[in-house]
């Protein structure tokens, strides 16, 4: 993975996180005190779906004296392509906002109900009460699904779960409702958020982003953990061309679960530039 440039001291922010009110491990407090710990100038919660935790985030970021940017990652999909937006700065009183995010909390759990139906006929038992307990006070999941089908003993970790069961060609595997990416910009812009494309990944046609930065799309998440070096490069090339913001983060959902917080490194310019384009002072 290609990290962005930093000077020598140049402070850094993480513009990409997860809480337990999504598929994260850590409370909000506890997402600050270790951006805090591992000497972060900003962070940005972007739970899936979620703002639930953006409130409780902000208090403590206060208190470590952290700039937290209050953020969304809005699962959407294009012609059965997976992409998701981010939304930064996000009003998280929005009415449309709040009222969309709780749609997607009843469409999410429908989901899994009906998911783990599916495993059942398979023979892949697993209680849809323990599915929930695991989703704790946030957005349930197929990660959660995930970890019930490993603490039931039927897959050996995780990604063999998604390798045979839950992946988008897997037996049990069960598609969103449709909500497209222009969609999910509209409702950020709505709620005076900035849009961004989260980590497009080195297979995603230039023309994808093309489509969507007509459509509106602010930046696109240049720095991520699945991104090479030559995917870095790429997007920072199209994000030039096409006039977008560059932004990155560690997508951090818990020790020990790919890179730490704060692990790619991003300086706190391109933090500055959001709240430049989100009309954010200080």
């Amino acid at each position: 993975m290609r990290r962005p440039p930093l000077v020598p001291g140049g402070r850094r922010v993480d513009l990409h996180t997860h809480s337990f009110f999504s598929d994260g491990v850590l409370s909000p407090e506890d997402l600050v005190a270790r951006a805090r710990l591992k000497g972060l100038a900003g962070l940005a919660l972007t739970d899936h779906d979620s703002i639930e935790g953006v409130e409780r985030a902000a208090a403590a970021a206060i208190v470590a004296g952290i700039d937290l940017v209050p953020g969304v990652e809005l699962s959407s999909s294009l012609d059965g392509l997976d992409l998701h937006i981010l939304g930064y700065y996000v009003n998280p009183d929005h009415p449309g906002l709040r009222e969309r995010l709780e749609e997607f909390k009843q469409e999410r759990r429908d989901r899994i109900v009906a998911i783990v139906g599916r495993l059942e006929a398979l023979g892949a038992v697993i209680a849809l009460e323990r599915v929930l307990a695991l989703a704790g006070p946030g957005v349930v999941g197929r990660p959660h699904v995930a970890q019930a089908l490993l603490e039931a003993g039927l897959v050996e970790h995780q990604e063999d779960a998604f390798r045979r069961f839950l992946g988008a060609h897997g037996p049990a595997f069960v598609p969103r409702p449709a909500f497209s990416p222009t969609e999910a910009i509209a409702l950020i812009h709505a709620a005076d958020g900035v849009s961004v494309l989260a980590h497009p990944g080195p297979q995603l046609a230039e023309s994808i982003v093309e489509g969507l930065a007509t459509a509106g799309l602010r930046g696109v998440e240049v720095w991520h953990p699945h991104h090479t070096s030559g995917t870095s490069r790429r997007y920072q090339a199209l994000a030039d061309r096409l006039g977008l913001l560059e932004t990155g983060g560690s997508d951090f959902h818990g020790e020990h679960r790919s890179l730490d917080l704060g692990d790619v490194g991003v300086p706190i310019l391109l933090l500055e530039r959001l709240k430049e384009a989100a009309g954010v002072s200080g």
